[in-house]
């Protein structure tokens, strides 16, 4: 077993994130309506995190012990840890929204009524919406045991009802379950105002809740309580050497939603004998079931009305344009004379979009390929490579297309695009292809010359608004000669010849961003020994791969200076005495999705600085093809330097990761720093100052 006070277990790890996300729906300076959908964020990730890994939890306890034995962790520990720290959080999520979230919108004349709080024009409006427009898909059944029992769907509402047949003589209790159509209807219904100037909402629950007697006409309803069933959502195939890889994942999608139950949640209210009935008619455990509040699905908050009151959201930050690509006469041009770095979502996405819309339509421009993980619905960037192939281009598009719960997304578009004449290359067996770069080959009077776009973040219009990132605009040959050993590989599958010198790539053969990594560490050991200064900065998603929290911790014996801001999964233990103590980490959690990796190296003197696509978990240094890549300009250098600075310095989002204080905010003597607000004004500035300093050049 792994050492708990150096290493924590992933999964553990992650709940500590997730609370993190309940924080901000607690902290009542944040405006209330992101308060509600922070309590959706919280909800869905958790769904999701049942689906995927309490689900594999169980599954490694039914395999038994010959399997534990090949662990380094007890899968049936683990899994009572998640539960109970869950179920910990589950109380205070039902607190929040009671005792919180409830009064506050009421103080802003919008209120949630109970059915028993309804007045007479109010309820003549949800009987009448009931049978017109709900009854007809509530699908009732009366369950008998093991004999009768509906199948219940994955993420789906239902209410549980406890029954007794008005036969007095008849003293058999009786269970049934009804369907919540909530899709069909939504979540949250406005019904007639009791007063003038509010907002009043009914929860469709309790819109069938209350007119459940229509349904079971004949027995007298007892009690009806809400139940939701996630089941397991993994698909099995991350290993797999043979066969037709697309058409496994297409049949595997359709038993996404009939998987195994991983989690029943029922009303902590349901009586103990409704439970236990549950339990055995649908063959469930004690480890699947979970109490919640009255209402579940609670990422349904994502749909909560806003009547149009702004005030209430978080004030808009409209993104920056960057004007040295969006106002140039040719996207290529500029970015043959330099290079650039945006910073999403603080600049604005559209220089991407037209590197692309340009590519499509230059006559000069023959090929474009490109590095799809998760594809937006509506996609500018899809559409301007279906353009480019109607101008004669030649296209080649890699989508991955085991990017869990984006497959069938990507699948459509790749048949989308295969049917526009792209040529489609898909997944790996055994291997994602996590790198998100593309490059544009252009051909000026017989002379060919390649640009590059590379990234942390996905090729995504729709992410591009919620997720910070950088995205990297360059023409320089040390970068794209290696770029298109990547794309050379992917398409052949043959191993690159020559060592990658510039950029760091996980996952082909023999070259290893992991050995890569390690090496610069090492780097920085040697250095402290030799008394120069010595200091590592890393941002990323997730820290889990025990090697490197191992070079970490040795690095800061030896002296090194090491800062992390890890968002999500942080397996390292910050400090421990003799172990960890100079190691100062942190977590910021914000309006914005921290999604950007950064790692900064002191390197004597001659600061290293690069930007990834890869967190340090084992499926990222082992089993991706991820890809590093430095930043050489130094004024570039400055620009990121400056923003992991601003975020090093918030001292009123940033959490500590240290374990006698985790997730208490860190807190500082001075100026209050917001990363995401500063980073925002700062980036606004800089633009400013340029456009400054280019209308004074234009007049001299």
């Amino acid at each position: 077993m792994k050492n708990p006070t150096l290493y924590i277990h992933r999964d553990i790890t992650w709940l500590a994130f997730n609370y993190r996300v309940l924080q901000e729906a607690k902290d009542e300076n944040v405006p209330l309506f992101e308060r509600i959908k922070f309590l959706a964020i919280y909800s869905s990730n958790l769904d999701e995190f049942y689906r995927v890994r309490v689900s594999n939890h169980k599954n490694l306890v039914r395999a038994g012990k010959k399997t534990y034995k090949k662990l380094e962790f007890s899968p049936k520990q683990i899994l009572k840890q998640i539960l109970e720290t869950v179920r910990e959080q589950q109380i205070e999520f039902s607190e929040i929204f009671q005792k919180q979230i409830i009064p506050a919108l009421k103080d802003e004349n919008i209120q949630i009524l109970k059915r028993k709080k309804i007045n007479d024009e109010q309820t003549e409006f949800i009987e009448a919406l009931f049978q017109d427009k709900i009854q007809a898909h509530v699908q009732p059944v009366l369950l008998r045991g093991k004999k009768i029992k509906p199948f219940l769907q994955d993420g789906s509402l239902y209410l549980a009802v406890y029954l007794h047949d008005r036969n007095p003589d008849d003293k058999e209790k009786y269970y049934a379950i009804v369907k919540i159509p909530s899709l069909k209807q939504g979540r949250f219904i406005s019904v007639p105002a009791s007063k003038k100037g509010r907002n009043d909402i009914m929860i469709i629950d309790d819109i069938i809740r209350h007119n459940i007697r229509h349904i079971f006409p004949g027995y007298e309803i007892i009690g009806s309580y809400s139940i939701k069933l996630t089941r397991d959502a993994e698909l099995y195939i991350d290993d797999e050497y043979s066969g037709d890889l697309v058409d496994k994942i297409r049949k595997s999608l359709s038993k996404r939603d009939v998987g195994d139950a991983s989690r029943l949640v029922y009303d902590r209210n349901m009586p103990k004998h409704f439970i236990d009935y549950l339990k055995d008619a649908f063959e469930l455990s004690d480890l699947d079931i979970m109490e919640e509040g009255r209402y579940h699905n609670n990422k349904d908050f994502f749909q909560f009305p806003s009547f149009d009151i702004s005030n209430l959201h978080d004030i808009p930050l409209t993104p920056i344009a960057y004007t040295p690509l969006e106002e140039a006469d040719s996207i290529f041009e500029a970015i043959k004379s330099q290079d650039h770095l945006l910073y999403y979502p603080y600049h604005d996405y559209n220089s991407v979009i037209r590197f692309f819309e340009d590519a499509s339509v230059d006559p000069r421009v023959t090929h474009i390929k490109i590095l799809q993980y998760r594809v937006a619905k509506v996609s500018k960037i899809m559409n301007a490579l279906i353009k480019a192939i109607e101008n004669g281009k030649q296209v080649t598009v890699f989508i991955e297309i085991k990017a869990r719960f984006d497959e069938k997304a990507n699948l459509k578009w790749g048949e989308r695009l295969e049917a526009a004449g792209v040529t489609v290359l898909y997944s790996f067996p055994g291997l994602k292809v996590h790198s998100k770069m593309a490059v544009v080959r252009r051909v000026v009077n017989g002379i060919e010359s390649f640009f590059g776009y590379l990234s942390s973040g996905n090729f995504n219009e729709e992410t591009a608004t919620l997720y910070t990132d950088f995205g990297f605009f360059t023409h320089d040959k040390r970068l794209l000669t290696e770029v298109l050993q990547i794309f050379a590989f992917i398409e052949t599958k043959k191993s690159p010849a020559k060592d990658f010198e510039h950029l760091g790539v996980g996952g082909i053969s023999a070259f290893d961003i992991k050995k890569k990594l390690k090496s610069l560490i090492e780097n920085e050991i040697n250095n402290a020994k030799a008394g120069k200064e010595a200091y590592i900065t890393l941002k990323m998603n997730s820290l889990q791969d025990e090697d490197m929290i191992n070079m970490l911790y040795r690095a800061n014996n030896e002296g090194v200076k090491i800062k992390l801001i890890i968002r999500g999964i942080c397996s390292l233990v910050p400090g421990v005495e003799g172990i960890s103590e100079g190691i100062y980490a942190y977590s910021i959690v914000d309006r914005f999705l921290e999604h950007a990796r950064v790692f900064i190296f002191g390197n004597g003197g001659e600061e290293l600085i690069y930007i990834s696509s890869a967190d340090w978990m084992v499926r990222n240094l082992h089993h991706r093809i991820e890809t590093m890549f430095p930043i050489y300009d130094k004024e570039l250098q400055y620009f990121v330097r400056t923003i992991i600075r601003i975020q090093t310095d918030d001292n009123v989002k940033a959490r500590n990761l240290n374990i006698d204080k985790l997730n208490t905010y860190k807190k500082t003597k001075g100026l209050a720093v917001r990363s995401q607000f500063d980073t925002y004004y700062f980036i606004k500035r800089r633009e400013e100052n340029r456009q400054l300093q280019s209308a004074q050049d234009f007049i001299n």
